[in-house]
């Protein structure tokens, strides 16, 4: 990665981001005519090359009001296409408080070729109804390509999702792993509607406040 400032601002030609891609993903970031590529550099105002020939992408601003936030956007939105996400699974990384985990099995749990099948069968299910399930109940996109899990959601429900996976490579039972995740998320949603419920009072008294000003 090389960042270069000027005032504040990136510099289009000398700030760069670099990451690698599997080849056989390149197709599915590329896309027909290169139709997702340039929807990426239009939402994220960035240029965006892709090196086919060393499966390698760089990432810079289109101008200098392109935002360093955009450009991280754009790299994870390229990172979860390399983890397997379809792209119109991985525009979801472009809104608000979206983040992208991946994790690594061979890291995890070694490169041994029948545990990792055994570990991924476990996360997947029978006809994919693990995944599909750890899914619905965080809300989140889980993704097991090669040897690798991703995940695509918000900072919380991400961890949830990825606690779970660690559960489920850790030999749990999927019924414990699913009453783990339904405690922790209605959890997760009884804090959310405190914290919402207690800036209400705050927005009326200021609403309040407005309306006696303007008497």
């Amino acid at each position: 990665m090389v960042i270069s400032l000027k005032e504040g601002k990136l510099l289009p030609g000398e700030t760069k981001l670099y990451l690698r891609i599997p080849l056989d993903r390149l197709g599915p970031l590329i896309g027909e005519k290169g139709r997702i590529i340039r929807e990426l550099e239009e939402r994220t105002g960035t240029i965006i090359t892709v090196d086919s020939e060393n499966a390698s992408v760089t990432i810079e601003p289109a101008t200098p009001e392109t935002r360093m936030d955009q450009l991280l956007r754009a790299k994870d939105f390229i990172s979860a296409v390399a983890a397997g996400f379809s792209p119109e699974r991985a525009w979801r990384l472009l809104g608000e408080d979206q983040v992208l985990a991946v994790i690594d099995l061979k890291n995890v749990i070694g490169d041994h070729v029948n545990h990792l099948q055994r570990i991924k069968g476990r996360i997947i299910g029978e006809k994919g109804r693990a995944k599909k399930t750890l899914e619905q109940m965080t809300g989140t996109y889980i993704n097991i390509h090669d040897d690798k899990v991703a995940i695509i959601g918000d900072y919380e429900s991400v961890q949830v999702a990825r606690e779970a996976i660690q559960m489920l490579i850790d030999g749990r039972k999927h019924s414990t792993v699913y009453k783990h995740v339904d405690r922790e998320m209605r959890e997760i949603k009884r804090r959310r509607m405190t914290d919402y419920w207690v800036s209400k009072p705050f927005q009326r008294i200021r609403r309040d406040e407005l309306s006696i000003s303007d008497q």
